[in-house]
C-alpha cells in the first residue's frame, strides 16, 4: 500500500512543528527581557509565543532549561567560534585579540545574542545553576582560549610579562559590562555601529592605555 503524498497542510504543519522552539526561546527572551527571570511565567511565555503552556514544556522543561536553550542558541556558537579561531590563528598576539574581539562585537549587536548575557548578570546570584550554565557553555571556552593568547605572548616577548588570568579579564571584561550598560541600564550603544565603536576603544585603550605620552 502507497502512502498518500504530503499535502499542503501537513508540510505547513510540519514548518511549523519544526519552528516551535525557536519561537518558544524567542518569547522567553522577550519575557525575561520585560520581567525578569524570576518574575516571568511559562504561561505568558506560552501565550507569547501562540501555543498551550504543555506545548512549552513539550520541548523545554523548566525556566532554567529555556534560559540554557537562549545561552546555547545565541552565545555558544560565538564561543566556541571564537576558541577555535584563536586556537589555529597563527599571528601575533596582539592580532589575536583584535580578531576575536571583532568577531564578538560583531555578532552581540543582535538583540537575540546581548540580551542573554544580560539576563545571566542580572540573575546568576540567585539562580546558581545560570551561572553554572554560562560558566560551562560560553565562558570555559573564552576564557582558557584568551589565556593561551596571552601566554604565548609573553613567551615570545610581544607582552610584558603580566598577569595572563587577571589581564584575560581585563580583555574580556569591559565587552560584558557594555552590554550590561546597555541593555540593562539604558548607558551606551548596542547597535552594531555603537559596539565597532566602543570595540575601537577598547582595544586603542588596552594596547596603548590612557597615559599621555611624554614629550
Amino acid at each position: 500500500m502507497t502512502k498518500a503524498a504530503p499535502t499542503k497542510d501537513s508540510r505547513k504543519f510540519r514548518r511549523r512543528a519544526d519552528a516551535r522552539p525557536d519561537e518558544v526561546l524567542d518569547a522567553a527572551l522577550t519575557l525575561f527581557m520585560r520581567e525578569g527571570f524570576e518574575a516571568a511565567r511559562v504561561e505568558d511565555i506560552a501565550k507569547i509565543a501562540g501555543i498551550s503552556k504543555a506545548t512549552v514544556y513539550l520541548y523545554f522543561p523548566s525556566k532554567v532549561a529555556l534560559l540554557e536553550g537562549l545561552v546555547r542558541r545565541a552565545i555558544s556558537p560565538v564561543a566556541i567560534l571564537a576558541e577555535n579561531m584563536l586556537d589555529q590563528f597563527e599571528g601575533t598576539a596582539k592580532e589575536a585579540i583584535t580578531l576575536v574581539l571583532g568577531l564578538v562585537s560583531s555578532r552581540i549587536s543582535d538583540p537575540k545574542i546581548y540580551g542573554v548575557p544580560a539576563i545571566i548578570m542580572c540573575e546568576a546570584s540567585r539562580f546558581p545553576d545560570l551561572a553554572k550554565i554560562y560558566q560551562d557553555e560560553v565562558i570555559s571556552h573564552m576564557l582558557p582560549a584568551l589565556r593561551s593568547v596571552v601566554d604565548r605572548g609573553i613567551a615570545s616577548g610581544e607582552l610584558r610579562n603580566v598577569d595572563a588570568e587577571l589581564t584575560v579579564r581585563n580583555i574580556a571584561g569591559p565587552i560584558f559590562m557594555h552590554v550590561a550598560a546597555a541593555s540593562i541600564f539604558g548607558v551606551g550603544d548596542n547597535s552594531a555601529a555603537g559596539l565597532r565603536t566602543f570595540m575601537e576603544n577598547h582595544l586603542d585603550v588596552l594596547f596603548n592605555g590612557i597615559s599621555k605620552e611624554k614629550p
